[in-house]
């Protein structure tokens, strides 16, 4: 199993996308994702140490998830297993950014494990996303960031989704929890108007960092923006690229933030002011990679 300081371990969902392919609104394509498993990829591909702990099962969508985890040098050595099917997200791309309705009840997705006794054993633990709003998942994520709090680096990505199936206040109420645990704190925009709907999301952003975080917010193709606690805000902008696709960009941010984090030698909440220009930058490099081409995963950057 994959661990040490310098190691992150993921906690989450891993499911497939279905993505309109070729210009067809009525054909769509499967595509390995949740956010999660993204995160996990990138930092794999970045060469930061990750395990990956989520439910796979016993369909062939679940051999793809498995295979392209795999592939990227993920450790799944703490996933549950099961023969149930794995979860649907049909993505529907808009103006506004890219909506889903899901399909989740009853799949190995969201059988997660309780796995506070292993976060010790992490310089970072991420959490966030759907895992962390739906049952039986939400238990073990809410249990294991806990313990996150107490022995490493708690990183939090809300990763707000709105469906039909989702609960939309006790949703609010577990990632709200979440991000008052958390050492850090990447959120986009839309995620803290979702969350903290009487606030502003850059009020929102110092009230966090107030509490000793670093809280960072993305705005897309207006950049990114991070709070600590006593010093001004540092914000850096996007990398212009060709946009091709933005699914999975917030995610590649995320697990750039925590790779260059990794590569200066300490998973911290509290980066020195100077640092933290150069952590937005390099994460933002690794957005625009994604952002550059289909699918997922990131190009590789150099670290400066």
């Amino acid at each position: 199993m994959t661990g040490g300081p310098g190691a992150v371990l993921v906690l989450g969902e891993a499911l497939v996308d279905l993505v309109p392919s070729g210009g067809d609104g009525d054909l769509r394509a499967a595509q390995s994702g949740g956010a999660p498993a993204n995160v996990a990829v990138a930092l794999a591909r970045l060469g930061t140490p990750v395990a990956f702990a989520g439910g796979i099962g016993g369909d062939g969508f679940a051999r793809a998830v498995e295979a392209r985890l795999r592939a990227a040098g993920v450790d799944l050595g703490l996933c549950a297993r099961s023969g149930l099917p794995t979860a649907l997200a049909v993505a529907e791309p808009g103006a506004d950014g890219t909506g889903y309705h899901f399909h989740l009840q009853d799949t190995a997705t969201f059988r997660l494990p309780d796995l506070s006794a292993h976060t010790a054993g992490f310089g970072a633990v991420y959490a966030g996303g759907l895992a962390a709003v739906v049952d039986p998942a939400a238990r073990a994520v809410r249990a294991t960031a806990l313990a996150a709090a107490e022995h490493s680096l708690l990183v939090v990505d809300p990763n707000v989704r709105l469906d039909r199936t989702l609960d939309p206040e006790r949703g609010r109420a577990a990632l709200r929890e979440l991000c008052g645990l958390a050492h850090v704190v990447k959120a986009s925009d839309e995620d803290l108007e979702r969350l903290w709907p009487e606030a502003d999301p850059e009020d929102t952003c110092r009230t966090l960092a107030e509490g000793g975080r670093l809280v960072v917010l993305t705005r897309g193709a207006r950049g990114s923006t991070a709070w600590t606690a006593g010093a001004p805000p540092v914000s850096v902008p996007a990398v212009p690229v060709e946009v091709v696709n933005t699914i999975g960009a917030g995610d590649a941010f995320v697990a750039g933030l925590l790779s260059a984090m990794a590569s200066r030698g300490a998973f911290t909440g509290r980066p020195a002011p100077q640092e933290v220009r150069a952590l937005l930058a390099f994460a933002s490099e690794v957005a625009a990679s994604v952002c550059a081409h289909a699918g997922t995963e990131p190009a590789v950057p150099v670290r400066t």
